[in-house]
């Protein structure tokens, strides 16, 4: 245990803190995060709840140790800390999947101070597929419609789901050093892209995949229920479709491995195209090299412009996210918050918000009716 004050704050610190203040004064909820990025993500998720009895003050978990990931927040803040007035928002990682397996995993989906993204990772929802294009707009101010990223990560992740479900299935036995998250990265890389074939890396991967399920189907013959009931579940009772695994999959693999490549690859084609109508309009040599240099400064970096992505604020797990939050919320002072649901389907309803141009396409599963609708 630290010696300072600071290193020892809890909610019971937070609460008498709130006291001391005016009674017309806001209500501080400290919210602890795992890193320098979530900070962002969670500011979006949690900024729109506050109001003029409460708000959100949204940092890491120690100011003079340089503590990060789930473990360091949950281990240090959880047993002793977390409560009404201090709550942990974390990466949900396979944990919320695994439906209390592990340790960790059932300290995160039961302890009602925890909030989790649903999705593995924040950078799962930075590279929300429907958003994709405007990001690619914003990082070459060129609006001409390339890819279609929704149907590219739509046919990608039904590649991948039959072998996810192996993956969260050896993880649910706790045999998964059999077949761990970088066993599958490894399958599911593209292996290249190409803005002439997109389809050529989702039938290379589709082919991968299917030989390491056939390794999977004769290595575990008596396997065949458990599979199905598995993959019932995912699909029923978790929203994990075969449409959007993408969403659940290692969100580092994603965003650096299959959408930063892709993107790069539409990027740079825009920039050339609005390079060449440059050329092609310029009266004189001097006009070009200046509107050439003013393009040039005007465009942006990939990897920021995905960090600072807020499409995902129209995905079905984000409206789940603040759900959670809105329930913690709205429980009386006197009243002591329960535990948190299993499963969406079993947590209150939630208003949903009016439709915009970026509300997902796919269906929504009913267990996130439940949650979403009116």
């Amino acid at each position: 245990m630290g010696s300072r004050l600071k290193d020892n704050i809890t909610s019971g610190y937070m609460e008498a803190a709130n006291r001391l203040n005016s009674k017309k004064s806001r209500r501080r909820i400290a919210a602890y995060v795992e890193s320098y990025d979530d900070v962002f993500f969670w500011r979006t998720v949690l900024s729109p709840l506050e109001d003029d009895t409460r708000f959100f003050e949204v940092m890491l978990p120690s100011h003079h140790r340089l503590e990060r990931g789930k473990k360091s927040v949950l281990m240090n803040l959880l047993a002793k800390k977390a409560g009404r007035d201090l709550i942990c928002c974390v990466d949900a990682d396979y944990d919320y999947l695994l439906k209390g397996v592990t340790e960790t995993s059932r300290k995160m989906r039961d302890n009602p101070y925890v909030f989790h993204t649903y999705a593995y990772s924040i950078e799962n929802l930075q590279c929300y597929a429907p958003s994709l294009h405007n990001v690619a707009v914003a990082v070459t101010l060129n609006d001409r419609p390339l890819l279609d990223f929704r149907e590219f990560l739509t046919q990608f992740s039904e590649a991948i789901f039959p072998l996810f479900v192996w993956s969260i299935w050896h993880y649910r036995r706790n045999i998964y050093n059999e077949f761990t998250i970088s066993d599958f990265c490894k399958v599911i890389e593209l292996g290249g892209f190409s803005l002439d074939d997109p389809q050529a890396c989702i039938k290379h991967v589709r082919r991968k995949c299917y030989v390491r399920v056939g390794d999977f189907q004769r290595k575990h013959p008596d396997a065949k229920e458990s599979y199905l009931e598995l993959k019932r579940e995912l699909q029923e009772e978790m929203g994990v479709t075969p449409q959007t695994t993408y969403l659940y999959i290692q969100g580092h693999h994603l965003f650096n491995k299959v959408v930063t490549p892709v993107m790069a690859k539409v990027c740079k084609v825009l920039v050339q195209q609005r390079e060449h109508e440059i050329r092609k309009q310029s009266v004189h040599s001097t006009q070009m090299r200046n509107e050439l240099s003013c393009y040039s400064h005007s465009t942006q970096d990939i990897e920021q412009m995905l960090k600072k992505n807020m499409g995902y604020m129209a995905s079905d797990e984000y409206r789940l996210i603040q759900a959670d939050v809105m329930r913690f919320l709205s429980r009386p002072a006197s009243v002591p918050v329960a535990a948190k649901a299993s499963h969406p389907a079993e947590k209150a309803p939630m208003e949903k918000p009016a439709a915009t141009a970026e509300t997902p396409s796919h269906p929504i599963p009913e267990i996130q009716k439940t949650i979403i609708a009116k």
